[in-house]
């Protein structure tokens, strides 16, 4: 059994223990020692960020090899249309390649939505709309770029799931412990032709 933390990060905190400019890190929400990042999350975006003291299990949760499902809540600048969510669900060619298709839907803001602090720009004249998107990569700022690529810049970004594990029942800041079996997925491997099988000498 391998243990793991699930913590909900709020905005602006580094998904690291030390930062030599001062700014909020993980070290501010959690004493547990021997624990660490799987994955990241960017500054400033909030949500699920899994720590673990498994080595193993950190890689496999960190390897977009394996091709583990991360769903994001979005809200974007303007008003989505069908149009730029058939993009995202099609993938989007981003400076470093064609991203994968991803499950993309719009969404009414999430009941569950917590205040930010601070709050997203709020402009009359221009709508904001939410969107629900899934991934199973895990570039540099992706789901950003992705949003920004199909004309509908990211807002706000909270990462609601990864595989199995959701932020269900954690507010900003707060954690919970759980202990899981180390996933069973594997990464692709090319398939090669079977080698003929060596004569035994004699």
């Amino acid at each position: 059994m391998s243990r793991i933390l699930l913590f909900n990060k709020p905005f602006r905190v580094l998904t690291q223990f030390t930062d030599p400019e001062g700014r909020s890190t993980l070290a501010d929400f959690i004493e547990v020692p021997g624990v660490y990042a799987a994955g990241r999350l960017d500054y400033d975006s909030e949500g699920l960020l899994i720590l673990t003291d498994d080595g193993l299990l950190q890689q496999q949760l960190a390897n977009p090899k394996f091709k583990l499902p991360k769903t994001y809540c979005v809200q974007v600048d303007g008003d989505v249309t069908e149009t730029a969510l058939d993009r995202l669900r099609q993938g989007v060619r981003l400076k470093d390649g064609m991203t994968r298709p991803a499950r993309a839907r719009r969404i009414d803001p999430p009941k569950w939505l917590w205040p930010r602090t601070p709050p997203v720009r709020f402009r009359k004249e221009q709508p904001t709309s939410w969107l629900e998107l899934t991934i199973t990569e895990g570039r540099n700022r992706q789901v950003r770029r992705m949003t920004a690529e199909v004309g509908f810049p990211t807002l706000r970004l909270i990462r609601w799931s990864i595989g199995s594990w959701s932020l269900k029942g954690l507010l900003p800041g707060q954690w919970r412990e759980e202990q899981v079996n180390l996933p069973t997925a594997t990464p692709r491997t090319r398939r090669t032709p079977p080698s003929r099988p060596r004569q035994r000498r004699v």
